[in-house]
């Protein structure tokens, strides 16, 4: 039996016996080492890298370090442009003159956006080209560290600035080639000496040697333009590593445009979006005047939901509305369309203040259980001098007395459209003669420096003070009154889009105003013109009897035909003559061109060809047909 090593008494360790044997030979190459430290006569010593190396390899190192940094901060200077020019106008900056003494950037006219197909043929357009420029001893221009490298200086880029306006790039000609290849050329190669010219426009000297270099930009999906760098002769000329930097401003300059390009058709088409969901003009009612403004958000929200519209009712009256939908995007600006489009529907039903913001709340809801919107609704009356308001959430409309005292309504604010289940409450207020109320969205009184109700006291003080500019016994100008209310935001107070919508209530005085009932009856049509012919006697107005009388029958005779209530008749006189006739029949009247046997069907037709405007409202209870007349003299 064999006995392990380490069960004997008396005897070593294992370890202890390798280590042992080990020692010699590492007393030998200790030794050996130590020998061949001392320096043999017969042998030289090895002086490792010189000086001169060492100072290459140095500067090479600070070289690299200072093209790296400069890389890095160049392309955050391309990066921080928001729209085309200011990315451009990055490049060049950063490119002029710690890169180059000269740039010219070119891009394709007109730039493709996102996947559209670009349109033929391929044209490049100069859309910048700067240069360093020196300054000369009679006080010439000057350019970027021009008092730096003056002494290097003698200008020779100046015969390339301004090169051609344009260049349509040819189909499998050189330049199309080197931009087909993406990646920076040499001025000097055989691909560049064949496309600059073709570039720069005929005439125009190509430098020499490594002096100049071509980088396409290309975007996302495709080529969108080139970039021309250029030294002087009195500089070093570019190095094989300036072509990677070369591809790296390109890149970033190039990745840059596609956003904004893109950034800006984005912002276009909502902005666009939310203008045409907007009033092209307001209209012109009887007894008021009106006038809007509407502030597009900063740029970094400029889409927004806001909007105001006013709506001509039957009976000379007028609903006032502003709204805002809570958010700042495309989607914002669509429900504002939607919203604004229901109201307008709403309004032509002639439907109570409240009832509209009840249905705009139950339409609201329907379009999403996150669509909030603030709404202010509002029907003016010029022959009662009334105004009947229901809020929902919206910041509380403010009227401009003629004497120049301004008041906050006291409206009932209610819960924001697409809350649900909430009623809403309108109240009934004077609307003196002379007075403007001011409707207008958080936008105007709400910022990051001041809540909305120090902005309405602001608001309330401004348009009093204005008041006070024209007198007590006048009402300051509409337009001037809009643009002064605007001339109170700050640089801080553009956080939102504002919409504004004033109204000077002029009224109608009772003495231009004849109201009358009329029974439902064959001798309604007949009394309807004596009464028509004693009220235009009382006006003065006698020349228009006999065409007034007419169609005042044939439009209450069309009545008479289907109502079963009394008739009734109201003839306005302002700057025109407006007459009036309602019942309670809902069917709308339609022209139509009546055959020769017929006998009947030609009253509107005659009312078409007499009166100045015409048309028909259904209302709640009925319909109004109307017809406005010039007065004469």
């Amino acid at each position: 039996m064999t006995e392990h090593p380490t069960s004997h008494e008396g005897r070593q360790p294992l370890a202890a016996r390798q280590q042992e044997r080990t020692r010699p030979r590492q007393q030998d190459a200790a030794a050996a080492a130590a020998a061949a430290a001392i320096p043999s006569p017969a042998a030289a010593p090895n002086p490792g890298p010189g000086p001169a190396a060492v100072a290459e390899a140095q500067a090479a190192t600070r070289r690299e370090g200072d093209r790296l940094r400069f890389v890095g901060a160049a392309t955050r200077r391309i990066a921080r442009g928001i729209d085309l020019d200011e990315i451009v106008l990055g490049l060049c900056r950063a490119s002029v003159p710690t890169f180059s003494d000269a740039i010219l950037v070119y891009l394709r006219d007109p730039l493709p956006v996102g996947d559209e197909r670009p349109v033929s043929p391929f044209v490049l357009r100069l859309r910048r080209s700067d240069r360093l420029r020196h300054t000369d001893e009679e006080g010439g221009e000057t350019g970027p560290e021009s008092e730096r490298l003056r002494p290097l200086l003698s200008d020779p880029t100046a015969d390339l600035m301004p090169a051609a306006e344009l260049c349509e790039v040819r189909a499998g000609g050189a330049l199309a080639e080197v931009l087909r290849g993406v990646r920076p050329v040499f001025g000097d190669s055989a691909a560049a000496r064949a496309a600059l010219p073709e570039l720069l426009g005929p005439g125009r000297p190509v430098p020499t040697g490594h002096r100049a270099i071509l980088a396409p930009l290309r975007g996302r999906r495709r080529v969108i333009g080139a970039a021309v760098f250029v030294r002087s002769t009195e500089r070093a000329p570019f190095e094989a590593s300036d072509l990677l930097v070369a591809a790296q401003l390109a890149t970033h300059t190039a990745l840059g445009i596609d956003k904004a390009v893109l950034y800006g058709r984005e912002a276009y088409i909502a902005d666009e979006l939310q203008r045409t969901m907007l009033p092209d003009s307001l209209p012109q009612p009887t007894g008021v005047r009106l006038a809007s403004r509407y502030l597009p958000a900063a740029e970094t929200a400029r889409v927004g939901g806001d909007w105001y519209d006013a709506i001509p009712l039957p009976g000379s009256r007028v609903a006032l509305v502003v709204g805002d939908v809570m958010g700042h995007s495309m989607t914002s600006a669509a429900i504002m369309g939607q919203l604004r489009t229901t109201a307008q529907t709403l309004a032509q039903l002639d439907l109570p203040p409240q009832e509209v913001l009840h249905h705009l709340d139950e339409q609201a809801q329907r379009l999403g259980s996150d669509r909030m919107a603030t709404c202010l609704y509002a029907v003016y009356d010029p022959v009662a001098h009334r105004i009947t308001i229901a809020n929902a959430g919206h910041p509380p409309p403010v009227l401009l007395h003629l004497g120049g005292r301004a008041e906050v309504l006291r409206v009932p604010p209610g819960a924001p459209i697409g809350v649900g289940g909430v009623d809403f409450e309108a109240v009934e207020l004077d609307a003196p003669a002379g007075a403007t109320l001011l409707l207008y969205t958080d936008g105007l009184v709400e910022s990051r420096l001041r809540d909305v109700w120090t902005g309405i006291e602001q608001l309330r003080e401004r348009l009093a003070a204005t008041a006070q500019l024209t007198g007590p016994d006048h009402s300051p100008p509409l337009e001037a009154l809009c643009d002064d209310v605007l001339d109170m935001l700050g640089p801080g107070d553009r956080d939102d889009d504002i919409a504004l919508l004033a109204a000077r209530f002029d009224g109608i005085a009772p003495s231009d105003v004849a109201y009358w009932y009329l029974e439902p009856e064959d001798a309604a049509p007949g009394r309807a013109r004596r009464l028509a012919r004693r009220a235009l006697a009382r006006w003065d107005l006698e020349e228009m009897s006999d065409e007034v009388e007419l169609l005042v029958s044939e439009v209450v005779t069309n009545a008479v035909r289907y109502a079963e209530r009394p008739v009734t008749l109201r003839l306005l006189r302002t700057d025109i003559l407006r007459c009036e006739v309602g019942d309670d029949s809902p069917q709308l009247p339609r022209q139509r061109r009546a055959r020769e046997t017929d006998e009947g069907g030609r009253g509107l037709f005659l009312v078409n060809r007499l009166a100045r405007r015409w048309g028909a409202t259904r209302l709640s209870t009925g319909k109004v047909v109307w017809f406005e007349m010039a007065t004469r003299g």
